[in-house]
């Protein structure tokens, strides 16, 4: 803890593992998740990569 504060991390790869499973649940692609969230199939890749959580 930083300052009495609890300071938590993100770690970006549990983040879009945790994308991935969801969305392969719902029996959804890539492009599926996108179009829904109105935005690029591309960003989608990024967030399961953990390259970008914008």
């Amino acid at each position: 803890m930083k300052g009495g504060r609890d300071v938590r991390v993100l770690d970006n790869g549990k983040i879009g593992s945790f994308i991935r499973e969801l969305r392969k649940e719902k029996g959804l692609t890539q492009k599926d998740l996108a179009d829904v969230l109105h935005i690029t199939d591309r960003a989608v890749s990024k967030w399961e990569r953990g390259v970008s959580q914008s």
